[in-house]
């Protein structure tokens, strides 16, 4: 049976051509005696939600650190391969100008924030583009009211909650409109509505057309909202393919040290024939189909 399009997927996107390019990308930190990093190649179009999975120290990190240039760049290692962005080299380019093409979320917000209120926050990106005074208004109030922070332009970042803080974060770094987000552990630390809220933006940005990578370890709630996943081990790319196909080879996926769906394990334990279930929407379909 086939799997539902899940949340935010965009047809017309699918024949686009691809807005990042990775290709043989291998990277090695000064004095490592190993690759962090080992010739990674891969692509993704505008309007695609990838996961990328992988084990703490499987490169994950590394790989999005090299997607805006901060690596090598700002962190120096060894690099070799190409990383483009809209055609741009990414590996090349100055970071501030990378900034336009690629933002960036990390897992811990607070550490992100720099501004005295949360309407200066969303504004920083846009002054340093130089976007005219009217203009600004109107989309740091729009980013404001999309992230569920309106009324709350004047308060101080840091006074807000963790989850407030995680969507402020987003919003600051898509009010720009850059065609590629880059999340690293989102989510981290936050509670499942909170979690559900980040992916449910992140569905709304995808289908606008934006390319959104994003490094998670909830494994249901990317099978319910990626499009594809990525799962690295030790450096390696080692699946790329829809969530079906990734998750649903359970043995290839414990052994990089992924956990797959609890739907998916227990309906491994049982035997279950043909595609296994990875969330609860496939398993009631299989379920109602007799099968």
């Amino acid at each position: 049976m086939a799997r539902a399009e899940p949340a935010g997927r965009d047809p017309s996107q699918a024949g686009a051509a691809p807005l990042l390019r990775v290709d043989g990308l291998s990277v090695r930190y000064r004095d490592a005696s190993t690759d962090a990093l080992g010739d990674l190649s891969f692509a993704i179009r505008p309007g695609e939600l990838v996961g990328l999975l992988g084990l703490n120290g499987a490169g994950k990190t590394t790989l999005c650190r090299c997607l805006n240039g901060v690596i090598p760049q700002l962190i120096e290692a060894v690099v070799t391969g190409s990383v483009t962005v809209a055609g741009t080299d990414a590996l090349r380019t100055p970071v501030r100008r990378m900034a336009g093409l690629v933002g960036m979320v990390f897992d811990e917000p607070s550490a992100q924030l720099s501004q005295g209120t949360v309407g200066e926050e969303i504004a920083l990106g846009l002054e340093s583009m130089a976007v005219p005074y009217q203009e600004m208004v109107e989309r740091v109030d729009a980013a404001l009211a999309d992230a569920g922070l309106g009324g709350l332009g004047d308060r101080a970042p840091l006074t807000l909650s963790g989850g407030q803080q995680q969507r402020l974060v987003l919003a600051a770094a898509t009010v720009t409109r850059p065609p590629l987000l880059v999340l690293d552990e989102p989510t981290s630390g936050l509670d499942p509505r909170a979690r559900a809220s980040i992916f449910a933006m992140l569905g709304e940005l995808a289908t606008a057309g934006t390319a959104v990578l994003v490094v998670e370890h909830d494994v249901e709630l990317l099978a319910e909202t990626a499009h594809r996943l990525l799962v690295l081990h030790d450096g390696r790319l080692v699946a790329d393919g829809a969530p079906g196909d990734v998750l649903g080879d359970v043995a290839s996926v414990v052994a990089a040290g992924v956990r797959v769906p609890d739907v998916t394990a227990v309906a491994a334990a049982v035997g279950m024939r043909g595609p296994l279930p990875v969330t609860l929407g496939d398993a009631s379909r299989l379920l109602g189909g007799g099968t």
